[in-house]
């Protein structure tokens, strides 16, 4: 499969898009106000413990609070070591041992003012502070050093075990004692001097970060990811890919620049993309990224998805739309659920939706149905970088699914909440707010504080208030002996009214 990665730059905003034989599978955005935080590492001040959630606030110098886990707390390596010896070593397990079997309570140990190193593991979400952890990873391009955990790993993409015995034992033989690492996809076939210089370059980048963090206050920043473009080149080279196109000449030297000396691979050729077209144009990616920030989704047979996203999950039902068939009912069925699962893998990638999703199937009769859909699903999800796990299909045809979210999806990057609907996608209807507004009238003619009432009001309900409920409008006015008046305001939102008392 060819990739190659296009990097759209501008003053405000960098987008990259990956494309798999042409086709667009992940879209990344970083705005220049609000780049990403994921993998930043900061020196912060606990400022609160949570026993009955075993968690803890910390300060790392943004607008709300970080959340880190109990499991995710660890003490000082570097005063350990230095106090214990080698007998920290054994200690150190031990307490990891315990707090993984959750009978080390965190006020045991964090208190509130204690400085901490720390990493950001996930974007803020919504309402919700990063979620940070103090154990640091370092991604290089053939591996990724962990230099506060003894584990050793391999990419599970890589398929041969003879291959991953052998990257198993490079990793144990040229990793400092105490520190991990896990070896990532484009490790597969290099030399072992391509895998140390690599956890050389990493080392020296910790033993810097360890150094800014001897001197520094807290709560600051002392280490920053790289750019979005950056990033991307970096991460995604495994892919094998192509070319790398940049609209920017600046931004394109940039990436050679910084990366050729940090990878352990060779680059990908990276191009400057000069032409007067735009380069997102090109390639038709400005209509792919309006289509997946749409509801709905059509499939070619005539059938159709709708994706919701919530705060707490998202949610996919698919529908047969104008798909009738050719034969019987449980063919179709089964033709637009499999045509379905391509679509839905597809879109979960490309709008980046993680956590728990919900997909609700059309309701399959036979057993073997169900299994060719499950099948699929866990077909189309192996290209996923993202991790994920699927559950069965239950017997109202929900399929129950996790995918792992690092990042906000491309909905909550591109998109705000509806000021009139504050996100609910349903506003009143005229007909409410006309009755409601009629019910003020009443209520304010009734209290006798005045003998003229103004109701300003969105034109299309003055409309129904002088037409279809003007008798009931003259009916308060016999009846309480006010004057009632109905203003038009085009610039007021159909909800929006005023009852004026003169």
């Amino acid at each position: 499969m060819e990739a190659e990665l296009l990097i759209n730059v501008t003053s405000d905003e960098s987008r990259v898009a990956l494309l798999e034989s042409g086709v667009v599978t992940e879209f990344f955005v970083e705005r220049r106000s609000r780049r990403s935080l994921v993998g930043n590492i900061y020196k912060g001040r606990v400022v609160r413990v949570l026993p009955g959630m075993q968690a803890a606030f910390v300060d790392i110098g943004l607008d709300r609070a970080a959340f880190l886990y109990v499991a995710d707390v660890i003490e000082d390596l570097e005063s350990h070591f230095n106090a214990h010896g080698e007998q920290w070593i054994n200690g150190i397990e031990e307490q990891r041992s315990l707090r993984s079997e959750g009978t080390v309570p965190i006020q045991k140990l964090l208190q509130e003012g204690q400085e901490i190193l720390v990493q950001v593991a996930k974007e803020p979400l919504g309402t919700k502070g990063a979620r940070v952890s103090s154990h640091v990873s370092l991604p290089g391009q053939t591996l990724v050093l962990l230099p506060t955990m003894d584990h050793v790993g391999v990419s599970r993409r890589i398929e041969s075990e003879q291959e991953r015995d052998r990257l198993r034992k490079v990793l144990e033989s040229i990793r400092q004692p105490t520190m991990g690492a896990i070896v990532r996809t484009a490790a597969e076939g290099q030399d072992e001097s391509v895998l140390r210089n690599d956890i050389q370059m990493l080392l020296n980048l910790w033993n810097s970060i360890r150094e800014r963090n001897r001197v520094a206050g807290a709560p600051s920043l002392l280490h920053s990811e790289l750019s979005l473009g950056l990033r991307a080149v970096r991460d995604l080279c495994s892919l094998g890919l192509k070319r790398v196109m940049v609209d920017d000449e600046e931004e394109q030297k940039r990436i050679h620049d910084v990366l050729e000396p940090m990878m352990a691979l060779n680059l990908p050729p990276i191009e400057y993309y000069d032409a007067p077209e735009p380069l997102f144009d090109v390639h038709g990616l400005e209509v792919e990224l309006s289509r997946a920030l749409q509801r709905k989704v059509w499939l070619r047979s005539g059938g159709f998805i709708v994706i919701e996203q919530t705060e707490a999950l998202a949610v996919v039902d698919v529908n047969t739309g104008r798909f009738v068939g050719k034969h019987n009912l449980e063919d179709t069925i089964l033709k637009t659920n499999l045509e379905a699962v391509r679509e839905i893998c597809y879109q979960l990638r490309l709008r980046n939706i993680g956590g728990i999703i919900i997909i609700d199937f059309i309701d399959m009769e036979r057993q073997v149905d169900r299994q060719r859909v499950l099948s699929a699903i866990e077909d189309g999800l192996r290209t996923d970088r993202s991790r994920t796990s699927v559950h069965h299909i239950s017997e109202l045809g929900l399929v129950e699914m996790t995918r792992k979210r690092t990042r906000e999806s491309l909905l909550h990057v591109l998109s705000e909440p509806c000021p009139y609907c504050e996100g609910k996608g349903q506003i009143r209807s005229a007909v409410s707010i006309a009755s409601e507004v009629m019910r003020r009238l009443r209520a304010e003619a009734a209290s006798g504080r005045s003998s003229k009432l103004v109701a300003k009001v969105h034109p299309q309900i003055a409309s129904l208030l002088m037409d279809e409920e003007h008798g009931f409008l003259e009916q308060i006015e016999v009846m309480h002996g006010t004057q009632i008046q109905v203003r038009s305001h085009p610039e007021y939102h159909v909800e929006q009214y005023n009852i004026v008392n003169l």
